[in-house]
């Protein structure tokens, strides 16, 4: 039987996404409810994966296609193309995600320079058939046949600035007819072939296009900034035209059911009467509120409404809608669970709750780490006065501060050295998706909250302004103007994305309620407290309920450590002493290092002792009652010593002075070159350091001791955990905690307080991951460092590749992130796995945990919840999101178990 790659649209659901793509599938399940939907069908995705591995569509496509159109002109009572009342469709890509970087929208397939007569056979309808013929050539010429848009736009423009029109309506038929005839020349002038008439030829070649689009660069970017696979293909929808440019009483609108920005309940959206659907999208001429449909036409307002309410009830949330209104009937074109701001998603997965809509663990599904880590944001300060440049549409909130630029690439050059920058655009278009993804903001003088700028910019979590109708945008001068101010590419302005406002300059920043509230330790919000404080701390609190994982934070001050509980740590995971050594205590590693004997060796260290047990004491008491893990020195020592090459040229500009250096700096010239290493992060560090170094381990093992027995005589709970770093073999770590079990007991017979302090090691080498379980025989914990676990399975140093080559491997898709943000579950995962299995087998409830960076990414903590970690540790800003996370992965677990 040949495989089936066409669907009717009565033959799918949404739970066949993954084969009709969203959109497909979407439409199918608003024509299984009863809702208007024009008839079509969906390409499947299957057929485009056979396209993009072979070159060519499946050979049963054309034949299957052929039987659906068929079938939908027998039921329409129209071909596509006869000359006196053609069938027109649609053909729209739809993958299984939303994806702006596909191909665009081409309308009114099957016109011609005939069917366009028996299209218009009416004078009333003369103009629109001359409207849609013009929209084809111009999609299909841009989008298929890869004219240039801008070439269709300014000869659109041309006229209108010929005849004084301020919009697309004022053009009148003869010029349309002169346009089309324009835009057709144009693209024979261009590609060498002219525009094709057979409306068969139109339609098969508009779905290869898409199907070609899905390996375009701007697909790949966004696919490749959302962690999207490769390798899913897209679908195509041919769907039976319905007009919204058929007068005024017709038009196209975008609705949600709740405020995508804010998450308010209510009938959010625009319309814009006498237009098609991709005139309201790009934002070429400035919609009404949806609400003024209530005015314009009552009962498809009152339809809509109730589509609306069907919708969201159906999918329980925000629903995103496209529909059409043709003389007075209502269509709905397209639904989708609505993308939203961070604040957004907060708020109604709340509502949604309070509704008994959803449950409260599906609320908290509702919701990510990336989320709140956007929430946790500074805002502009709004206590003072500023200038305003420009008020527009609040599109997508946040706060935003950068250099004015034009064009996307201008963007992408300026953000690659390092630059903040504001695109700035009349509309936006899918051409300016690497632009959008490099500026810190969007500026668009027309379009609302459902124009491409908005939708996009509201997906990928960038601040967004649209319809700043004050603005007057010219990006061939490169600048533009208000009516009292002209600002030019490069000046910095701030973009405040919360309440559509645009400033000239940098305006100060603030804490947003959200840090604020966590730096208070998270209280229970009273009422007074902002919205957004009270969703947070409710699903966040959730979280706490449904995690599995503690979550832990690197910590090497008392004030980190002190911010950290405030932040919900319920430890600390990684204390790293090497950052004790710097500033004002560097002398003192140093005459450690010079020392000429044990005797000078002692007394540096001895100096030491005092500082780090001071360290040690706050970190304490500011964590009492929870764990502590301090791990010994780790980097090498010549960190602590002046650069190599800085000291050797110093010393030799004074020799060829002729005047003589310090002594202590020949001295320390002498160390610096004894101490050198090709590759020092695989050299003599960490435990290696602590063997070979004299009484290092003793000194930082004192320290601690004094510490615990100093908080314990204040009245204190201290828990203190011994780490020891880069372990390879078990018998560095049975020498070292031989060492550490000596001291402790010294420290616990000399104060008469009994010591326990259990002494674990970071696994972050390979060969440590692979002999787990002999290691675990003299390990009470384990803690992975994912950062130098990352560099010694992939055999990169982190700091020289990402400059090197990390983008290049990026972009050929050998890596879909970075593996040093997220882990990189094959490789650096399976060691891991490795570890936690043998480890456990070894010594049974083994305690482990990771407090590499990765431990405060949101997809790595959904990983260590898997390998069954028992805590994560992170920085402490980042504390709340491996909450929020950690509760997440606790719930998916359980709903993977229960086949949900």
């Amino acid at each position: 039987m040949d495989p089936k790659y066409v669907f009717d649209f009565a033959e799918g659901g949404r739970d066949m996404a993954d084969l009709l793509g969203g959109k497909g599938a979407n439409l199918a399940e608003m024509a299984r409810m009863g809702l208007p939907v024009p008839p079509g069908f969906t390409v499947t995705t299957e057929a485009c994966r056979v396209y993009l591995e072979t070159g060519e569509p499946p050979s049963e496509l054309a034949h299957q296609i052929s039987k659906h159109l068929a079938a939908l002109e027998r039921a329409a009572g129209r071909r596509l193309g006869q000359v006196d009342d053609p069938l027109l469709v649609s053909v729209r890509s739809g993958a299984r995600f939303s994806m702006p970087g596909m191909m665009e929208t081409i309308l009114d397939i099957g016109l011609n320079d005939l069917s366009v007569l028996g299209l218009g056979r009416t004078p009333e309808r003369e103009r629109f058939a001359w409207d849609s013929y013009r929209r084809l050539v111009q999609m299909f010429g841009s989008t298929v046949m890869g004219v240039d848009s801008t070439w269709f736009e300014d000869a659109l423009a041309g006229i209108k600035k010929q005849h004084h029109a301020a919009d697309d309506t004022q053009v009148d038929t003869s010029d349309l007819i002169r346009l089309v005839e324009t835009y057709k020349d144009l693209i024979l002038r261009v590609t060498g072939e002219e525009f094709p008439q057979e409306p068969a030829e139109q339609l098969r070649r508009a779905v290869l296009a898409v199907f070609t689009s899905w390996n375009g660069e701007r697909a790949r970017l966004y696919r490749h900034r959302e962690h999207i696979p490769h390798d899913l293909g897209t679908a195509v929808n041919i769907q039976t035209m319905v007009f919204g440019n058929l007068g005024p009483d017709s038009g196209s609108g975008v609705a949600f059911t709740r405020d995508p920005a804010t998450g308010r309940p209510g009938i959010y959206g625009d319309y814009l009467p006498n237009a098609q659907g991709e005139d309201v999208v790009a934002g070429i001429r400035n919609a009404v509120p949806l609400q003024e449909l209530e005015n314009l036409d009552p009962g498809s307002f009152g339809r809509l409404r109730d589509c609306m309410r069907q919708l969201e009830a159906h999918y329980r949330d925000l629903c995103d809608i496209e529909f059409t209104i043709e003389r007075g009937t209502l269509w709905m074109l397209q639904t989708r669970v609505g993308k939203r701001t961070s604040q957004a998603a907060f708020a109604i997965a709340g509502q949604l709750v309070d509704e008994g809509v959803i449950s409260p663990q599906e609320a908290l599904g509702r919701v990510d780490g990336e989320g709140l880590a956007r929430l946790m944001f500074p805002r502009f300060d709004s206590s003072g006065t500023r200038d305003v440049l420009a008020r527009g549409i609040p599109a997508s909130p946040g706060a935003a501060v950068g250099a004015v630029v034009f064009d996307s690439a201008e963007a992408v050059r300026r953000a690659a050295d390092g630059e903040k920058v504001v695109l700035v655009r009349q509309e936006t278009t899918p051409d300016d998706l690497p632009g959008m993804i490099a500026a810190e903001a969007v500026l668009t003088s027309r379009g609302g909250k459902t124009s491409h700028a908005a939708v996009v910019a509201r997906g990928m979590g960038k601040v967004c302004v649209c319809g700043a109708e004050e603005l007057t945008v010219d990006p061939h001068e490169r600048l533009f103007s208000t009516s009292s101010t002209t600002v030019r590419e490069g000046t910095v302005v701030s973009v405040d994305g919360s309440e559509g406002v645009v400033f000239l300059g940098a305006a100060p920043l603030v804490d947003s309620p959200v840090m604020r509230y966590f730096e208070a330790g998270g209280p229970p919000p009273g009422q007074e407290a902002q919205q957004v404080v009270r969703d947070v701390h409710r699903l966040v609190g959730q979280a706490d309920e449904a995690r599995r994982m503690e979550v832990r934070a690197n910590a090497d001050t008392p004030e980190d450590a002190a911010r950290a509980r405030r932040f919900g740590a319920q430890g600390i995971g990684l204390c790293r002493t090497e950052h004790m050594f710097l500033g004002d205590r560097r002398p003192l590693v140093e005459a450690m290092i010079l020392a000429h004997d044990d005797q000078e060796r002692e007394a540096a260290l001895a100096a030491l002792l005092p500082l780090q047990r001071q360290d040690f004491t706050g970190i304490l008491e500011a964590m009492d009652g929870l764990p502590v893990t301090i791990r010994l020195l780790d980097p090498p020592l010549h960190e602590f010593l002046p650069d190599l090459t800085e000291l050797s040229v110093r010393l030799a500009r004074l020799d060829a002075l002729g005047r003589r250096p310090d002594p202590h700096e020949t001295e320390l010239l002498a160390a610096v070159t004894r101490m050198h290493e090709e590759n020092p992060m695989l050299g003599l560090r960490g435990v290696r350091l602590g063997l070979v170094v004299p009484g290092l381990v003793a000194m930082q093992v004192r320290a601690v001791a004094e510490a615990v027995v100093a908080r314990t005589r204040a009245g204190g709970d201290p828990r203190a955990e011994i780490m020891v770093p880069l372990v390879d073999a078990v018998e560095e770590l049975r020498l070292v905690g031989e060492e550490v079990a000596r001291v402790l007991q010294e420290v616990s017979v000399e104060t008469g307080v009994a010591l326990d302090c259990p002494v674990g090691t970071m696994i972050e080498l390979p060969r440590a991951a692979l002999t787990a379980g002999r290691i675990a025989q003299d390990a009470q914990f384990f803690s992975f460092g994912t950062n130098d676990l990352t560099q010694t399975t992939w055999g990169f140093s982190r700091d020289d590749v990402e400059a090197a080559f990390f983008s290049a491997y990026l972009d050929k898709g050998i890596f879909r992130s970075s593996p040093f943000e997220t882990i990189d579950r094959e490789g650096v995962g399976r060691l891991v796995e490795i570890a936690v299995a043998e480890g456990r087998a070894a010594r049974p409830g083994l305690k482990i945990g990771v407090c590499g960076e990765h431990g405060g990414d949101p997809e790595s903590v959904h990983f260590f919840h898997d390998a069954g970690l028992d805590y994560v540790s992170c920085s402490p800003f980042r504390v709340p999101i491996a909450r929020l996370e950690a509760g997440r992965a606790a719930l998916q677990a359980t709903w993977a178990r229960a086949g949900k």
